[in-house]
């Protein structure tokens, strides 16, 4: 087995050896990508065949609320015992999660299981980018982004694509065909726990702290009473008193999380010095507002494609293709300028930049926008992406100490993650919260048109006539409501009375975007503060190896009364 784990070493790696380990953390991370990619396509079909399209968000919310307190969790932990087993271990949650997911019959029991994922989710981006940190330097990462590059690209091709096909398909093998969604993961998970126990050989000296378990609990009570009620409020009522329950609650959870981080200090879950170092405290604040701003405007396009513009699951995934070409092509031209110049502050600015830009011209889409329009705002909006998730990522594994990397890599992924969560979960409310005015409002005005009149009279719908007469007379808004329950009747519907429900969703989806630009525009402002660091010549691992072999000779040297 020795010749196994060649990279078991305290030096430098060489380049074969964090080939080597890459493999494994790619088969992991490529496990996390494609969940994402292939659920954002087929949550549609998935609403529809569970009868919850309105509640769709917990889905999401619920898979980022766990895998977002768990990440610190897995980045402290990972510092103290080594990294290889929490990767593992994450990967384990995960195949479990994805089998409680095709067992769901309710959107609730979906919701349930997403967060069961969402516990090992949180393990698998933050330790393959916090093993990268440890075995490559900042000025050679962008050699190794090819790699990484190639796995969120083929899963950014290939999920909405799988994503699409499943959910097109009836059944499957006598499984209902979205269920194949997530039943794909095990397979995959299975292959990439084979390859990682063969692959990941890092030596760890255990570090003999404490863990923060009451920040772990403190950090749930805060976030998830507030995110709860930013998913429900538009149900509840703002002011409810189950409202204001979650309020109080969620900020009681907060000023706790911060005294116990303030108490426990550099054992801390997210040491509160941390984020007093300039590089963090804004790579971190911008995180948050891009985060909010990526999630939300990632949840309403898929959305967008199959509701308005009527594209079947797989075609939506087909058509957000610019967005990943502009990730890619964003990421490969700063990782490789970056690697050259040692220079990364102006590609988060400039990404900022055009993320605000690219939000502010689709608040402009409408429902008759021609796609190849929407098309190119989506390779600005994915450049912008591109620009930002690398090089912040390296700014804070830079600024920080060699032994702090994993908890400073879980940070950077933390507050992203937070921002995602607010972000899914505010920005889809606004949008089921407009989506029945917008229509009654676009209603409305189609029944004075003669081609709308002319529809409702054609016998063929003479059942949506009859619906929408009887909906007038008890006062409500015909299918305006239901089509929050279930939208596949759109696809059925006679074009000319669908164009109301179309254009209500659209105009919804505006103020979404207008929102998600307004936030930033704000992300923009605070990346202007961000300062630049000299990036590092060495890697983490080797740089702590030398450290921990020095303090060894130290404590070695000390004479015996020392020990008094």
């Amino acid at each position: 087995m020795a010749a196994t784990a060649p990279a078991a070493t305290d030096g430098p790696l060489t380049h074969r050896q964090i080939v080597t380990i890459l493999v494994g953390l790619m088969m992991g991370m490529f496990l996390a990508a494609l969940d994402q990619t292939i659920v954002a396509t087929a949550i549609r079909t998935i609403a529809d065949d569970l009868k919850g399209l309105d509640q769709q968000a917990w889905a999401t919310t619920a898979y980022l609320i766990t895998s977002t307190i768990v990440t610190p969790l897995y980045g402290k932990l990972s510092d103290i015992y080594g990294r290889k087993k929490f990767f593992s271990a994450a990967i384990t949650i995960f195949i479990v999660g994805s089998v409680l997911c095709t067992l769901s019959q309710t959107m609730l029991q979906l919701a349930f299981y997403r967060a069961v994922q969402g516990l090992g989710a949180g393990g698998l981006f933050s330790l393959a980018l916090a093993i990268i940190g440890d075995i490559v330097p900042p000025r050679e990462r962008a050699k190794y982004q090819g790699y990484f590059l190639a796995v969120f690209g083929t899963s950014s091709v290939l999920g909405p694509v799988i994503g699409g096909f499943f959910a097109g398909q009836s059944s499957l093998l006598g499984i209902d065909g979205w269920r194949w969604v997530f039943l794909v993961n095990v397979p995959i998970g299975i292959a990439a726990l084979l390859v990682v126990a063969r692959t990941l050989h890092l030596n760890h000296t255990r570090l003999d702290h404490r863990i923060d378990w009451w920040g772990a609990v403190t950090l749930s009570l805060g976030l998830v009473p507030l995110l709860l009620v930013a998913e429900q409020g538009r149900d509840w009522g703002w002011g409810s008193g189950r409202s204001i329950a979650c309020y109080a609650v969620g900020v009681v959870g907060v000023i706790a999380f911060l005294l116990v981080e303030r108490a426990m200090k550099d054992e801390a879950l997210l040491p509160l010095t941390l984020f007093q170092n300039r590089t963090v405290g804004v790579a971190s604040g911008a995180s948050v507002l891009i985060g909010m701003a990526m999630f939300g405007g990632l949840a309403c396009l898929p959305l967008y494609l199959q509701i308005v513009k009527g594209a079947s699951p797989t075609k939506a995934g087909l058509l957000l293709l610019p967005l990943t070409l502009g990730i890619m092509f964003g990421s490969i031209l700063s990782g490789q300028i970056i690697s050259r110049t040692g220079r990364y502050r102006r590609f988060p600015i400039i990404g900022s930049a055009l993320l605000a830009l690219a939000l502010f011209v689709f608040h402009y889409v409408k429902a008759d926008t021609p796609l190849w329009q929407t098309g190119i705002v989506m390779v600005f909006f994915g450049l912008g992406l591109g620009f930002n998730f690398q090089p912040l990522t390296l700014a804070v594994q830079n600024a920080v100490s060699p032994r702090l990397i994993g908890v400073a890599t879980s940070s950077a992924t933390f507050t992203r993650q937070i921002g995602g969560t607010l972000g899914t979960a505010v920005f889809l409310s606004i949008l089921f919260s407009t989506v029945p005015d917008k229509i009654t409002t676009a209603m409305a005005a189609a029944k004075g048109t003669p081609e709308f009149q002319a529809a409702l009279k054609d016998p063929a719908n003479a059942a949506f006539a009859q619906s929408m007469q009887a909906a007038q007379q008890g006062g409500g808004t015909g299918a305006a409501g239901g089509v929050l329950k279930d939208s596949s009747f759109l696809n059925q519907l006679d074009p000319r009375l669908a164009k109301p429900f179309l254009e209500g969703f659209s105009s919804a989806m505006d103020t979404v975007f207008l929102a998600g630009g307004a936030v930033m525009v704000i992300g923009f402002l605070v990346m202007l503060l961000l300062p630049h660091v000299e990036l590092r010549g060495g890697s983490a691992y080797s740089e702590r190896g030398a450290a921990d072999k020095a303090d060894a000779e130290a404590a070695a040297a000390a004479p015996p009364a020392a020990a008094h």
